[in-house]
């Protein structure tokens, strides 16, 4: 939509004006027609300044999730961007445009989740207009091995945007939940699509969730003691659209990296992981343990020092920490 190329001219300004000659020279359409895209804008709560000689530039915006809004041309995640106000799951949403042949990046962003997906087919609350729900595609070009490790990766990408925007880090309860104060603020479920008959990759979805405005009332009673909003923990909630571009340039940073930086994203998670150095309560399926955790090995699982005696290396496994998320 021309609305949205108009939208990203003035983004990539940042407040700097720019002619409307200049846009329809770089849109390949009449002043008349920016002209309009700017009215669209307006009607839609943007404030757009102009002046003779010196064009238009963006003053403030509503909180609206649009390719406008969240687009970059230099960025391979979100290259191909998808914005929707509600669907049942980013990530259900992204495996359906992918029968056929998809981009590398292609991202989903929604406003709201009417059936969000966690862990273990655990239901994530999505409530609409509080939180960014947001799933990508990526092909990367590695064994398939190593393609596990995209899911401490994106943990460590979340953390970054979020003290990039709010100047507050997070950390990270063992694999992949991104936890603020003790309670959780983002959950992360990775998918892996691989060929029927080679059982090649074809692609990895990342799904990311973050709790951007919600209160105890928007959790509900069960939720509301082991989660955070951004807003509950700073006193504000920052624009929808600020985390999400946030979130895209810190997850195309990760991906311009994997897996050749793994030493340092390793690094960075270990300096991130909760987990390390707690008592934990291990739930597999052989049944639920009790240890410590010693450490993240090479390829980010967990060493374990069991109550009972001996060690174990866990690459999967539902690991409870005590003293966050109401274990005690």
């Amino acid at each position: 939509m021309l609305r949205d190329d108009v939208l990203a001219l003035l983004r990539q300004r940042e407040g700097e004006p720019l002619s409307g000659e200049a846009m329809s020279r770089t849109l390949g359409v009449s002043r008349a027609a920016v002209w309009k895209a700017m009215e669209t804008l307006r009607q839609e709560g943007y404030e757009i300044s102009s002046a003779p000689r010196r064009g238009y530039w963006l003053e403030r915006s509503p909180d609206l999730l649009s390719p406008g809004e969240l687009s970059r041309p230099d960025r391979r995640v979100g290259r191909e961007l998808v914005c929707l106000d509600q669907v049942d799951s980013t990530n259900n949403e992204i495996k359906r445009r992918a029968v056929g042949e998809v981009p590398d990046g292609l991202t989903v962003v929604a406003g709201e989740q009417t059936g969000g997906r966690g862990r273990r087919g655990r239901s994530f609350v999505s409530p609409p207009w509080k939180g960014l729900y947001l799933s990508a595609l990526l092909k990367p070009d590695c064994p398939l091995g190593e393609v596990p490790a995209l899911t401490a990766w994106s943990a460590v990408a979340v953390c970054d945007a979020i003290e990039e925007l709010c100047g507050v880090r997070p950390g990270i309860k063992w694999p992949n939940d991104v936890i603020l104060e003790g309670r959780k603020l983002c959950g992360i479920l990775t998918e892996l699509e691989l060929e029927a008959e080679t059982a090649a990759l074809r692609y990895v979805v990342v799904g990311i969730g973050v709790n951007i405005s919600q209160t105890e009332a928007d959790f509900g009673p069960e939720v509301a003691p082991v989660a955070i909003s951004l807003a509950q923990a700073l006193g504000r909630a920052p624009r929808r659209a600020e985390v999400a571009r946030a979130l895209l340039d810190s997850l195309d940073r990760l991906y311009a990296g994997f897996p050749q930086q793994r030493e340092g994203w390793l690094a960075r998670y270990r300096a991130d992981c909760l987990t390390v150095g707690k008592q934990v309560r291990v739930l597999s399926g052989a049944g639920e343990r009790e240890g410590a955790a010693l450490g993240v090995e090479e390829d980010f699982s967990l060493r374990v020092a069991w109550k009972d005696g001996g060690e174990e290396v866990l690459s999967s496994g539902e690991v409870s920490v005590r003293g966050l998320l109401g274990y005690v």
